[in-house]
């Protein structure tokens, strides 16, 4: 992780490279006084995938901007690789966000914008070279495969092609932390199954630690269940009865954590909710 100069002064326990990508501490937060996120608390560790369930308004996407900073817990801490993210000022937080790429929900491409100008608009914003953009906007679509669309528009893709700029747009910079909200949603089951491949094979590729918020089950159970084969190439099964071990479980529901955990724990749990959840 590069050296941030941040103003913030941090305990030297907490930029120890050991330290988790996020740690949520006791986080709640309202809106209109009606709470929609009581006192959560979890981690994502270096090189983790944790996956976050839960029914439609539950926070998800809360959880998401309280970890990249767009909104301050009303209680709680959050950290972001060691860095006290809900104590930052604007300053620092936009030199942490360097680390990070996100996935919005739909893409959030500037329709306005080429391809080529989406996903290389951080580049852009650091003043690099246009050689050198062009050569690593061209190498985040190859991962994609979609560098033939270079010098088109958002409006002339598909929902899909869409959805697989944003991720290039996210790993341009080769974070350290992704955050992929809902990456697959008003998408079709094929479309979908598309992206999820993308997203395990930016786990499995580059061992990036990734908070995955998802509404659908057979994405988020892909993901545990499969895994990214470097020598083929390949999306490939995992073995019957084994899932990938740097893949895990978030559950939210009514403002509370109500599951964090394996996948096996998760599908042989006995809460009712969860097991209604899943049914």
């Amino acid at each position: 992780m590069p050296d941030l100069a941040l103003q913030q002064d941090v305990p030297e326990s907490r930029i120890h490279p050991e330290a988790p990508a996020v740690r949520f501490e006791d986080v709640s937060i309202g809106f209109e006084g009606k709470d929609v996120l009581d006192h959560i608390s979890f981690e994502v560790k270096r090189g983790e995938t944790r996956i976050l369930l839960g029914p439609a308004g539950v926070g998800k996407s809360v959880l998401l901007k309280l970890a990249n900073g767009l909104f301050k817990p009303d209680s709680g801490r959050i950290f972001v690789f060691g860095y006290e993210v809900s104590a930052m000022s604007e300053e620092d937080l936009f030199r942490l966000r360097e680390t990070m790429g996100i996935v919005f929900q739909e893409g959030a491409l500037f329709d306005s914008l080429t391809v080529r100008d989406n996903v290389g608009y951080r580049l852009m914003e650091q003043h690099l070279p246009d050689a050198e953009i062009d050569q690593r906007v061209i190498e985040a679509l190859r991962f994609v495969e979609l560098e033939h669309t270079l010098t088109k528009f958002p409006s002339e893709l598909s929902g899909g092609m869409r959805r697989r700029v944003a991720i290039a747009r996210a790993i341009i910079t080769k974070p350290d932390l992704i955050l992929y909200d809902s990456p697959t949603g008003g998408l079709d089951p094929i479309t979908s199954t598309t992206i999820i491949e993308l997203v395990i094979k930016q786990r499995d590729f580059y061992g990036t630690s990734s908070l995955v918020v998802t509404h659908r089950l057979q994405d988020a159970f892909m993901m545990a269940s499969h895994h990214f084969n470097k020598e083929t190439g390949q999306i490939e099964a995992l073995p019957e009865g084994t899932t990938d071990p740097s893949t895990s479980f978030l559950v939210l529901h009514q403002g509370k954590l109500v599951f964090d955990g394996s996948t096996h724990d998760l599908v042989h749990s006995d809460d009712a909710f969860l097991k209604q959840y899943l049914a």
